[in-house]
């Protein structure tokens, strides 16, 4: 029986050990885990996000700023980075190059919903590593119904497409995923 408590005994040493280990070993990396995908090198300490362009065919007089305003906010609110005017360790500019309703869902002789959606041309660039920087182009969408004008639903078509580009824009030059 005695022989069982020290196996019991030596098990639960093991386990701790391996525990305690795996923690030396975590602490004494240089990885960095973060809940929220966040990955930005200690040493980047401001970014700076020039005015949107607004290159559209079909312009919407507030949307470069808002693209603008929404995107200094993100990180504002998601990073402890500092947001300067020009030449930040992070850098962002755009331009919204398409701004279009077309109809998505064909109903007897009309439209049922229709469709807004919103592309716009990145390029970020990460001055101290620089294989992180990019240029691409995003596109986001909102159907609404036929039923209403763009201009009844355009406030909050827009605000909702924004958020979901900015995301994506973030996500893009500062996640690990």
């Amino acid at each position: 029986m005695s022989s069982h408590i020290g196996t019991g005994n030596w098990v639960g040493k093991s386990v701790t050990c391996c525990i305690a280990l795996c923690f030396l070993l975590m602490t004494g990396c240089s990885v960095h885990y973060s809940f929220s995908g966040v990955d930005i090198a200690p040493e980047v300490r401001t970014v700076s996000v020039k005015q949107f362009r607004n290159n559209a065919s079909m312009v919407n007089l507030k949307l470069a700023n808002e693209l603008t305003t929404k995107l200094k906010e993100k990180f504002q609110s998601q990073t402890k980075l500092m947001v300067t005017d020009q030449m930040g360790d992070l850098q962002f500019e755009g331009q919204i190059t398409d701004y279009a309703v077309t109809a998505t869902a064909v109903g007897s002789d009309k439209a049922a919903m229709n469709r807004l959606t919103i592309t716009v041309r990145v390029k970020f660039v990460n001055t101290l590593d620089e294989k992180k920087s990019y240029e691409t182009t995003f596109s986001r969408y909102a159907d609404f119904s036929s039923s209403k004008t763009l201009e009844q639903v355009q406030d909050a078509l827009v605000a909702e497409i924004v958020e979901a580009l900015i995301d994506d824009i973030f996500t893009k030059a500062v996640t690990n995923w």
